[in-house]
């Protein structure tokens, strides 16, 4: 299994992101997928997941209409599309196979993850 993220990078407060996590070595349609990210100095958190199918979608509440998840099954990738974004948006953003198709917490593998720097 391999996640590789990208698209990351430095941008202003306000402007928009796009991460893409593309995913091999399993069946891509048949795992649930979410994005975390870690700012400096603090915990993991959980900001966004999707179904296998990419029809049930779930936001944490601090990003909850700024942050899009998506998923390409045919590419055998999952984006994640910010907004609006903030300073404490800052830190390394990654993504994560869950374990089946619709399980929302057990995570088996994460990538290296992209850096997003927020800042004026």
């Amino acid at each position: 299994v391999q996640l590789v993220e990208s698209g990351g990078g430095l941008a202003q407060p306000g402007g928009s992101l796009r991460l893409s996590c593309v995913a091999s070595g399993f069946t891509f349609s048949r795992y649930a997928m979410s994005w975390g990210r870690q700012a400096p100095g603090k915990g993991r958190e959980w900001v966004a997941w999707v179904d296998g199918e990419g029809a049930n979608l779930y936001y944490a509440d601090s990003v909850s209409g700024r942050f899009t998840i998506s998923r390409d099954n045919a590419k055998n990738t999952v984006y994640l599309q910010i907004d609006n974004l903030k300073p404490e948006d800052t830190g390394l953003y990654f993504c994560a196979k869950h374990v089946g198709p619709s399980t929302v917490v057990n995570r088996d593998y994460w990538g290296q993850g992209t850096q997003v720097t927020v800042s004026s």
